[in-house]
């Protein structure tokens, strides 16, 4: 039976929340297998606005977003803005001053334009230890993503993940930003509240793209919409580990919550310590800019 998008997104608005957001996963399902080549523009434009929507809304299940979000991932996500657009930042006061923060993380469309443009070749954005790994490793982030098993990781609006901090720093370069200080990004998870988590306490169920979640990688940014400070910066909690500027020693800071680890990961004050030379598929990182005086 030939599959019609148009005809079934006809069907959304008769149907119970539950349903809709049902149908709404099996037919991103269905693009996420490779069928959108041949949606017509007006369909596919449908298509994209009405996931959008449902994952603006919360609606569904965990799961139910997840393939929605990879499938908008396939067909072209308007919610990722690049770091040149003044929509790409939210500002952040804080004790210490304020600053601009990246709304989501880094993601795979917008690394994957730091490869395009030379990134890796321009020795000016890498730091004398960068260059010195970047000549030494065969393990830089475009030759992980050239391999079989990375699909599920490279998809344009998850966050990029297999990325040293070496690589974090030069892309911050690139992007005419840098990495946010741990105590900056923690700052900005506790509010003057002092919240444990970005949505207050206790951690809860379906906050959050933790190991609880099941999901199994990383999903696309800005899915779980309790994850996310009052001015609108996501995936703090969980999704993927986030690299920050300083560190200890040799070593820099690791926000870890992520996917594949527990709740207790995503406490606003947990941190661990990394090599700078450290990849991980459940790590990745955002940016932060200083605001003009």
């Amino acid at each position: 039976m030939a599959f019609e998008p148009l005809a079934q997104l006809d069907e959304l608005d008769n149907l119970p929340a539950v349903e809709r957001v049902a149908l709404l996963a099996e037919i991103g399902q269905t693009f996420v297998n490779g069928d959108a080549a041949q949606l017509p523009a007006d369909a596919r434009q449908k298509v994209i606005q009405t996931m959008v929507d449902a994952l603006q809304r919360g609606d569904g299940s965990s799961r139910d977003r997840f393939t929605i979000g990879a499938a908008l991932g396939r067909l072209g996500d308007p919610r990722l803005r690049k770091p040149s657009d003044e929509s790409y930042w939210s500002k952040v006061e804080t004790d210490d001053g304020a600053l601009l923060l990246g709304r989501f993380m880094v993601t795979n469309r917008e690394y994957r334009a730091f490869v395009d443009d030379g990134g890796y070749d321009r020795d000016d954005l890498w730091s004398p230890e960068g260059l010195a790994w970047k000549s030494q490793t065969e393990a830089t982030w475009p030759q992980l993503a050239a391999r079989s098993d990375a699909g599920p990781f490279i998809i344009d609006n998850q966050p990029v993940v297999g990325v040293t901090w070496h690589e974090a720093q030069a892309y911050a370069r690139w992007a005419q930003a840098r990495l946010p200080l741990f105590e900056e990004r923690l700052a900005v998870v506790r509010g003057r509240e002092k919240r444990p988590y970005p949505w207050g306490s206790p951690f809860g169920e379906g906050n959050a793209n933790t190991q609880e979640e099941v999901l199994n990688q990383p999903c696309a940014v800005g899915l779980y919409l309790r994850d996310r400070s009052p001015e609108g910066v996501y995936d703090l909690a969980g999704n993927v580990g986030e690299w920050c500027a300083d560190g200890a020693a040799d070593q820099r800071w690791v926000h870890p919550g992520a996917w594949d680890q527990p709740s207790m990961a995503a406490w606003a004050k947990a941190r661990v310590l990394q090599p700078p030379a450290e990849w991980s598929p459940a790590l990745g990182f955002r940016l932060a800019r200083d605001l003009a005086d």
